[in-house]
């Protein structure tokens, strides 16, 4: 890959997972990163004091940054995508968000990715449009009281999620309004799902607030597919963008031999 000066980030909930969670930002740091980021960390929206304690303790230790962190998503494994949009859930989230906030007051964390949610049976869409843009204004302002921002994620291969292109998530953004509110431009669900890569980077930039990767098709490392990973980071950079850029992909091999991909020399992020 030709060099460029954006900061990697790790996602240490899909890398370095043969590792139990606390060991993960030490063995990041090891691999020459100094910043990693995680979906939600815990299993519950509300862990104990001492769960949050031990990760915080775990990032503090390795000596990284953290540079992005999800609220509670609901049941991942399950097939949940988020409470964004789920009526009924708003507490749930809301009390999440002020664990994660809290975390990023620990941690100096400042971007969150607040997962929209899928649609569900028997609700009216339009009523969970509504929910979302409520609870999106909240966590903004929840967000906006310690200089951070959140990020609205386009997905792929979630039928039941509906935003599926930048298109998709710029129209929520454009609905509410916030500056907090920004575009999680994760290359490979956007390009998975057909959007134009060259475009959303040419027109959007300015309203990207963090970036991902995985090759496609598989979502692996960089050089298992066919997309020009290398390519579109340096078009971003090109087109204005400084913030992380996210190793997020199953890796083929091992989490330490799927990074061969980036030279040791340029994991730090600086």
């Amino acid at each position: 890959m030709a060099e460029h000066t954006l900061r990697y980030d790790i996602n240490l909930s899909m890398l370095f997972t043969e590792l139990p969670l606390p060991k993960r930002p030490e063995a990041a740091r090891a691999a020459g990163f100094t910043a990693v980021e995680f979906w939600w960390p815990f299993t519950e929206a509300v862990p104990s004091d001492a769960e949050v304690g031990a990760f915080v303790t775990a990032v503090d230790d390795a000596g990284v940054a953290l540079a992005g962190l999800n609220f509670f998503a609901g049941d991942m494994p399950g097939g949940d995508r988020g409470l964004v949009s789920w009526p009924g859930r708003e507490s749930e989230l809301a009390d999440s968000a002020d664990v994660a906030i809290d975390i990023a007051r620990r941690l100096g964390c400042r971007t969150f990715n607040a997962l929209y949610g899928n649609r569900i049976d028997g609700l009216d869409p339009a009523a969970q449009d509504e929910t979302a843009l409520a609870n999106l204004d909240l966590l903004a302002g929840k967000a906006a009281a310690i200089g951070a921002k959140l990020v609205l994620e386009p997905l792929s291969g979630a039928d039941r999620y509906p935003l599926r292109t930048a298109a998709d998530a710029l129209a929520v953004m454009d609905k509410l309004g916030r500056p907090e509110l920004t575009l999680l431009a994760d290359l490979y669900h956007l390009a998975t799902n057909g959007d134009d890569l060259a475009a959303v980077i040419a027109e959007h930039t300015a309203r990207i607030g963090h970036v991902q990767f995985a090759d496609v098709p598989g979502r692996h490392e960089p050089g298992s597919g066919e997309l020009d990973i290398d390519g579109y980071l340096g078009a971003l950079q090109e087109a204005g963008y400084t913030g992380y850029a996210g190793l997020e992909y199953q890796p083929t091999t091992g989490s330490e031999a799927s990074l061969s991909w980036l030279p040791r020399a340029r994991r730090a992020a600086v």
